[in-house]
């Protein structure tokens, strides 16, 4: 039976050993992402992350792996279980320190269960399982796994779903004329007066990878992230620093969009790009009509069609993508509970929950911007 290991710093694994375990094709699990969010002050005990990567070792060798984390709130997860807290809570009982397995503040899909083969693979959620009841905490939890992940999962981790409104290219758009042309008439002319109204204002686009971002660029962008945290009062997580390491460490998979009206940077969005989409994370902002939908959305669209990647993901909630393209797109979720009496509650509660979202996501559907496949 393969050794387990809680270990506290990913710097504690060399980079090549953790980056074996997954093909690449994700930015958000590669070392460099993890490590640099720990070594560059992202990660504040007093914001509820204290990193506990649950590791599998067949002697000196890492075999399979999560990024983990021990949690003492719900900060930064995105799947969203401050009732469940509650509920522990009003029966006293301790709900935190739960352990959590996820990209922090990254609600995004990727690998969760890293390993080089399905054997080491279907071990991790077993032996994980196992080892948070043996030390304790209340519950174990993976967020935003693949749905190729799921066989791996026993039937005692409870499965959540929610919605994301994700770009898909079929295949057949090679411009933007030809995803415009994919349109009804409505949302293509709404689309084209959005784009002809923030041109005439005279803004103009960068596109910089790591390699190309000066500091000034870092900076404007940095300034951006720090400006939209500010305007809806919450604190932010990531550093200036960490995004020098990012232009560093990542070069090609860091994408910065900027803004620029005479000559100045006006507003800016933050991405991530993997082997066939393009992440985005984060954006600011100046308050003229159209910039944020262009910035956010049209640019990386523009991106994702020259530079043949088939998916754009531009993070999470925010049913007005639904009219740019952005369809709805199920995420998922896996969560263990130690005690008995609430894991039964809480799975007839995941039921449930997952009978809304489906309901949520025909909905939507039926809201599509894109012409009939059948006109008649």
């Amino acid at each position: 039976m393969p050794d387990p290991r809680f270990l506290h710093r990913l710097s504690d694994i060399p980079a090549a050993d953790w980056d074996a375990l997954h093909d690449g094709s994700n930015p958000f699990v590669r070392h460099a992402f993890l490590a640099g969010l720990e070594q560059h002050g992202c990660l504040r005990p007093e914001w509820g992350w204290r990193p506990r990567h649950f590791t599998l070792w067949d002697g000196d060798a890492l075999v399979a792996a999560i990024p983990g984390y021990l949690k003492d709130n719900s900060h930064g997860e995105f799947v969203f279980d401050h009732a469940w807290a509650n509920a522990y809570a009003r029966h006293g009982l301790d709900y935190f320190p739960k352990w959590l397995g996820a990209v922090p503040y990254s609600p995004v899909t990727g690998p969760r269960l890293l390993a080089r083969d399905d054997v080491d693979r279907a071990a991790l959620a077993e032996i994980l399982r196992a080892e948070v009841q043996r030390i304790g905490w209340s519950s174990a939890h993976v967020n935003f796994h693949r749905a190729e992940e799921d066989a791996t999962f026993g039937a005692d981790w409870m499965l959540r779903e929610d919605i994301q409104f994700q770009w898909h290219n079929p295949g057949e758009w090679r411009d933007f004329g030809d995803f415009l042309a994919a349109m009804d008439h409505k949302h293509r002319k709404n689309i084209r007066q959005e784009r002809a109204k923030l041109a005439r204002s005279g803004v103009t686009y960068r596109i910089v990878h790591g390699d190309d971002a000066s500091e000034d660029d870092l900076l404007a962008m940095h300034g951006f992230y720090l400006q939209t945290f500010a305007e809806y009062g919450n604190a932010p997580a990531l550093t200036l620093p960490f995004l020098r390491h990012l232009a560093a460490a990542m070069p090609r998979q860091l994408v910065i969009f900027l803004a620029h009206s005479d000559g100045v940077p006006v507003a800016g969005a933050l991405c991530l790009r993997g082997a066939d989409t393009l992440y985005g994370r984060y954006w600011g902002g100046a308050t003229l009509p159209g910039l944020h939908f262009e910035t956010c959305y049209y640019q990386g669209i523009e991106y994702c069609l020259r530079e043949g990647l088939t998916r754009f993901e531009p993070g999470a909630q925010g049913e007005h993508k639904l009219a740019r393209g952005f369809l709805p797109t199920a995420v998922r979720s896996r969560h263990w509970v130690a005690e008995p009496a609430f894991a039964e509650a809480l799975a007839d509660w995941c039921a449930s929950e997952r009978a809304d979202v489906a309901r949520y996501a025909q909905a939507l559907a039926e809201h599509s911007p894109f012409k009939s496949a059948d006109p008649t």
